[in-house]
């Protein structure tokens, strides 16, 4: 009988004695911070002392360098947050200069309190003024004297002693600049600074890596980064994975498929030496084999299991596991045919499954950073323990083949933005449209309602399903968080859709109920209007469906923006049906948070609004 065990120690003496530097360990570098929402964070950046680059974990899973919340990490970049502050010393931005990491010139600095105006800013001040909303005492001309410092585009990093020398007191905050298109147009990730990192020394990168040198805007020292070239994977770096090629092949300089697999393919000169290896590595890869054919039937075996128990980790995840093999029966092979629409997030199939009743089955697309496999757990945890009406019911899932598949309900009749739009049907009668809002306001309210409240995050026209009779399902709940009902709000990053996204919510990270309520304000006026949250066909003022609701309606003139499928309508009444529902997106809008109704409240006026309007 194969004995495994014994196997793998036989293997491991072998590489033991012949690859001593083997048991040589390096520091250890601890690379996890539990509740981060950060994925995948690359070598040499870690949160021990081991770690060349050392980042700060704090115990709700927030990452800091220095007292800045880092939101990203990259492979030559980490992105933190700088947000919007008054009377902040300017002195503070020093603090993102370290030995291992400086703002680079990417960077545009909001500051205040200057002596002159600065003229080196690459961001047009068209796009200033939105990010400058927030309550500090200016004075003086339009932006007070609030001036903008880029860096040269020609040089690595922000120079801090030019920036200092600006004449200016207070930071109010950063601004990414990305110049992007033909057109030179700026795109800008405001309330951010982006670090680039290196490391000390001269280059210490793998033969087949790119080293970028860096010197350190700080002292002037040497420093590099590492990357593998075209073809390969890995980080590039000596000390780590390095690089290795994406396909083995056999080429035609002689070189034999073991050579390419241990990376000695180097010409036949080292014909010698690679006739050693091979004496010594023959010998190696029947014993890895041995222990890869033991082991690949039990971890086939156990797979679908080990999928199964992770599931089963959320406390009351009882729903039905499918194989891979009835999802693709249940599809036809994924078969265009039974395609239902493809979003962010994944692709939607219609499929039969084993009782024969029609599903939507989701496939999730692999964005390899560890968000899908997170977004995928999150759904399925918070429709496990809610229960409404006009909430999509998740009915199984799937985790073979790495795929992650969800199953849910059939709603035949698409999304309301469909019917807005009218790429299903003519139109949407007044009665209609005023139900599917009153049901997705009660299903946003009984979300908001548990303990702890479930923040939806993403709610949007496409999210609401509708089926034969029209009646209202909420899906998409991947990107849907747990409140904290002590302090009311969560921090994170912004995550949502453009057009719906709160932007208080984007201005200072605090997710709250109210975040919800204004997406839910822009669905209302779709609802109303027939109009795209975000349309570029649009003048440039109006191009924010948001933005030209609350003038329009401000103003007293909902009829120049109310869909002309409704315009028709001479009844009274449901005109002023339409107004109040109007009214209600409204204050749905407000851009104070605090000014907005709770969800419980914008449920119980469209019920009345509702009666009122069938009873007439």
């Amino acid at each position: 009988m194969f004995d495994l065990k014994f196997f793998i120690f036989i293997f491991i003496s072998t590489l033991i004695s012949i690859f001593p530097s083997i048991t040589s360990q390096k520091p250890y570098c601890n690379q996890t911070c539990s509740g981060t929402i950060l994925n995948d964070i690359p070598y040499p950046i870690g949160f021990s002392s081991g770690c060349e680059i050392q980042l700060n974990c704090t115990p709700n899973g927030t990452v800091l360098i220095e007292d800045f919340t880092v939101h990203q990490i990259k492979p030559d970049y980490i992105l933190v947050g700088l947000p919007a502050e008054c009377g902040r010393a300017v002195e503070t931005l020093h603090r993102l200069y370290g030995d291992h990491y400086a703002p680079t010139s990417d960077n545009a600095i909001l500051m205040e309190n200057c002596t002159k105006r600065i003229q080196t800013c690459s961001v047009p001040q068209s796009m200033m003024q939105p990010n400058l909303d927030f309550d500090c005492d200016r004075r003086g001309d339009d932006f007070g004297n609030v001036s903008c410092y880029s860096g040269d585009m020609g040089i690595m990093f922000l120079d801090y002693e030019n920036v200092t020398k600006t004449g200016c007191r207070s930071l109010l905050l950063g601004m990414v600049v990305k110049i992007v298109g033909v057109n030179s147009a700026v795109s800008l990730n405001v309330q951010m600074v982006k670090l680039g990192w290196w490391l000390k020394g001269g280059c210490q990168c793998s033969d087949d890596a790119i080293c970028t040198r860096v010197v350190s805007p700080v002292d002037g020292s040497d420093g590099y980064r590492c990357r593998c070239k075209d073809g390969y994977d890995g980080d590039g770096y000596k000390a780590s994975s390095g690089c290795r090629p994406k396909a083995i092949s056999i080429s035609s300089s002689g070189c034999s498929s073991s050579d390419f697999l241990f990376g000695h393919c180097h010409g036949s000169k080292r014909a010698g030496v690679l006739v050693g290896i091979i004496v010594i590595v023959v010998p190696l890869i029947a014993i890895v084999w041995l222990s890869y054919c033991y082991i690949r039937h039990r971890t086939i075996a156990k797979s679908r299991g080990k999928s199964n128990r992770r599931l089963c980790q959320a406390k009351g995840i009882t729903i039905p596991i499918y194989s891979y093999k009835e999802i693709e029966n249940a599809t036809n092979g994924f078969s265009d045919k039974q395609k239902l629409g493809t979003g962010a997030y994944g692709t939607v199939y219609k499929g039969k499954i084993r009782k024969g009743e029609w599903v939507a089955i989701k496939r999730i697309k692999h964005i390899y950073d560890g968000d899908d496999v997170d977004q995928v757990m999150n759904e399925i945890i918070l429709l496990s323990v809610v229960s409404h009406p006009n909430l999509v019911r998740l009915l199984g899932c799937s985790f073979d083949k790495n795929d992650q598949i969800l199953i849910y309900e059939f709603m035949p009749n698409g999304t309301l933005l469909e019917h807005l739009q009218k790429e299903r049907g003519n139109g949407l009668p007044w009665p209609v449209r005023l139900t599917i809002a009153t049901e997705i306001a009660q299903a946003i309210a009984h979300l908001h309602s548990r303990k702890p409240p479930i923040y939806h995050r993403d709610v949007k026209s496409c999210n609401i399903l509708l089926d034969y009779n029209f009646k209202t399902k909420v899906a998409d709940f991947g990107l849907s968080r747990l409140g904290i009902t002590e302090s009311s709000h969560i921090s994170t990053a912004p995550r949502g859709t453009p057009g719906y996204l709160d932007p208080e919510y984007h201005r200072n990270f605090h997710l709250t109920d109210k975040s919800d309520v204004y997406s839910f304000g822009v669905v209302l006026v779709e609802i109303i209007t027939a109009l795209k949250a975000v349309d570029f066909s649009r003048r440039h003022s109006e191009v924010n469906l948001a933005s030209l609701a609350i003038d329009r309606i401000g103003k007293g003139n909902l009829d120049e923006i109310i869909d002309p499928f409704l315009k028709p309508i001479q009844d009274v009444s449901t005109m002023n049906s339409i107004r109040k529902v109007a009214e209600v997106a409204f204050r749905c809008l407000a851009f104070d948070s605090e000014m907005r109704p709770p969800m419980i409240e914008v449920a119980s006026e469209l019920e009345k609004i509702k009666e009122s309007n069938f009873v007439s």
